[in-house]
């Protein structure tokens, strides 16, 4: 292990943008040493203000969720120039630079195309104003997906009993962690086509019954988009003996009594724009193979080879799981939790958006 520099200070994170068409939410953290596996602190109890220039405020307060806090509905113009201010419970105050509002261009298409490698899903976009030339993306990723077996049965305080709740078809969900950025400041036209978003393997578990993608697009400033190529550069181009050492991030927020305090964090001021995509297993190849993500077996209690309690005691720490009763009260098959219950990997609600 190599030696890592321990240090009493928390700084401060501030994660988030202004949206000048929406609700703009903000996230306040506070750092971590790197050998610290606790929880990350959030920054709670703040007062935080979206200031334009020359006038305007506007309050965000804190959600239910410690440490974040959200704005009513804003409608800013195009081009004003706006900040955040923060005052923290301990009455520390932090400004961010003023930065000029930028209203993003329509996704044009969130689209896929089946390569060697499997599926790669792209995004298209364009600006006729020319004023936008700066892009990020980020994206959600939810895919349907079941447990290894379908249990009819489940323990009861009262018995074993027939099973009503659904715990075979489940939905599963993750958040992109690479930085997507394009510029087009080399182009005549402010074009971006087919910008490669993600590739998903032919054998890949979130394909197997339907997939879908939220794809969310960013216009920046040149300094913003600064910030998230270094960010890139710092956290996913150091693998390898020639790339590039981490460097010090400097953001765009400051603690007004100590200018040379870190603080975490570039807080831009663009609007949002969105667009689902949908894949189904029956568009892909018919000889396409997909992981399940699981290696399960079922078992038969009780077993001729071993003095086991009885069914009712056997199931009740919840360790295992009946599948079908092959003598009532007496004897089943089951297996283990992980592979029976698919919410252990992710939710049996259905999401408010999926489509079948």
């Amino acid at each position: 292990m190599p030696e890592v520099l321990l240090n009493p200070d928390s700084y401060l994170v501030v994660d988030g943008s202004i949206n000048p068409r929406g609700i703009t939410s903000i996230r306040l953290m506070r750092t971590r040493n790197l050998r610290d596996d606790t929880t990350i602190p959030v920054e709670s109890k703040a007062v935080l203000y979206i200031e334009q220039e020359g006038g305007g405020r506007f309050p965000l307060t804190e959600t239910a969720v410690a440490g974040t806090y959200t704005s009513a509905p804003l409608q800013l113009a195009p081009g004003a120039r706006v900040r955040l201010s923060l005052k923290t419970q301990a009455q520390r105050d932090y400004v961010s630079d003023y930065i000029e509002v930028k209203i993003t261009p329509e996704i044009d298409a969130v689209h896929w195309r089946i390569g060697p490698d499997g599926v790669q899903l792209y995004a298209n976009t364009h600006d006729d104003t020319g004023t936008s030339r700066y892009y990020r993306w980020e994206y959600q990723e939810t895919w349907k997906f079941t447990s290894a077996f379908h249990s009819h049965y489940k323990w009861t305080p009262t018995g074993i009993v027939y099973r009503t709740e659904d715990i075979f078809n489940c939905w599963d969900d993750e958040n992109s962690t690479n930085v997507k950025l394009s510029n087009t400041t080399k182009l005549t036209k402010d074009v971006v086509a087919d910008y490669p978003l993600q590739l998903l393997p032919s054998n890949s578990v979130k394909l197997r019954f339907r997939y879908s993608i939220l794809v969310k697009q960013y216009a920046l400033t040149a300094a913003e988009y600064a910030y998230w190529e270094a960010l890139g550069k710092n956290t996913e181009n150091i693998g390898s003996l020639y790339d590039a050492l981490p460097t010090q991030l400097t953001g765009n927020v400051h603690a007004l009594a100590d200018a040379a305090e870190p603080v975490l964090g570039f807080v831009g001021a663009q609007s949002v724009t969105q667009q689902r995509l949908y894949i189904d297993r029956t568009e892909l190849p018919a000889d396409w193979h997909f992981d399940t993500g699981y290696n399960c077996e079922l078992d038969v209690y009780p077993s001729p080879f071993a003095i086991r309690p009885n069914a009712f005691v056997f199931f009740s720490d919840g360790t295992f799981i009946p599948v079908d009763e092959l003598s009532p009260g007496v004897a089943y098959k089951y297996g283990t939790v992980e592979c029976i219950d698919c919410r252990i990997r992710g939710t049996n609600v259905k999401p408010a958006f999926w489509q079948d």
